[in-house]
């Protein structure tokens, strides 16, 4: 009869990733079948624990975050949770062989969301994008690789930089919410009272270098994820691209985004060029 509670802890984890994120959702939707339920299962676990941290502010934050770590840790020793979305997660973890250390870096860096509100050097935030960013590529590009370590090891760097691209882009896209809602101040030797044009020009030619390199990575990718890896990849590129022609003081003032509209134009062009074999 656990078939039918993972079939939920499964519908649980797709519904998190279709609500949340429709762009992520639309990139997974065009991931191979087979591959597909694993991405929406490390999704689900990850939106989880970013939400304790970003939104439950009329809660204990730091209470739930160690509920939830205490559920995460008796999920992956006992291969079942009474939490769908972490008895989905336990089930990929077990099944790709995932890495414990991914895990529990993610999982820090989420913890310092609770106490820490800025990153004054580069190391603090190479550290804390690895733990945010980096290493759910790398639990992803596991599955894509379906758990051949080899393959694994010769992709890992560009599926970094790839996690790495869309978090600062993220970060840069949410900069009001972060600095004024949150408080806090993720990229170094920045001002954010008085964002400039040059620091603004600094942090996305850092993104387009981790994006020129995760493209390397992607060319490589199985068929079964490759064009969507590929999808994602144009989306945060086409955000970039905005924000690189908004002024840097109406970045502080507004949230940019990509219209639905566009994603679907973004969509069919991607299709081409990858039909094409012009990536």
């Amino acid at each position: 009869m656990k078939a039918l509670f993972d079939q939920v802890s499964h519908q649980c984890s797709k519904i998190t990733t279709l609500t949340y994120s429709t762009s992520f959702s639309m990139a997974t939707k065009l991931l191979s079948k087979s591959i597909r339920q694993d991405i929406y299962n490390i999704y689900g676990f990850v939106r989880f624990a970013d939400e304790i941290v970003d939104s439950f502010h009329d809660y204990n934050k730091h209470f739930l975050f160690h509920w939830f770590e205490k559920d995460l840790d008796l999920a992956l020793q006992n291969r079942i949770s009474l939490n769908p979305i972490l008895n989905a997660f336990q089930e990929t973890y077990h099944k790709y062989g995932l890495d414990r250390h991914l895990v529990d870096a993610f999982m820090h860096s989420m913890k310092l969301d609770l106490h820490k509100s800025n990153y004054e050097t580069p190391e603090e935030f190479k550290n804390y994008i690895y733990g945010s960013a980096d290493v759910v590529g790398l639990m992803c590009l596991k599955v894509f690789v379906k758990g051949n370590q080899e393959k694994y090891d010769s992709l890992k760097d560009s599926a970094m930089s790839l996690g790495s691209a869309f978090q600062k882009v993220n970060f840069l896209r949410d900069l009001k919410a972060d600095f004024e809602d949150l408080e806090r101040s993720y990229f170094p030797n920045a001002d954010f009272n008085n964002l400039s044009e040059t620091d603004k020009k600094e942090i996305i030619e850092d993104i387009e270098e981790d994006f020129r390199k995760a493209l390397i990575g992607i060319k490589q990718l199985p068929m079964e994820a490759r064009f969507g890896v590929f999808m994602a990849y144009r989306y945060y590129s086409q955000l970039l691209k905005k924000l690189k022609k908004t002024p840097a003081l109406q970045i502080k003032s507004a949230r940019i985004r990509v219209p639905n509209h566009k994603k679907i134009e973004l969509l069919t062009r991607s299709y081409v060029k990858y039909q094409l074999n012009l990536m």
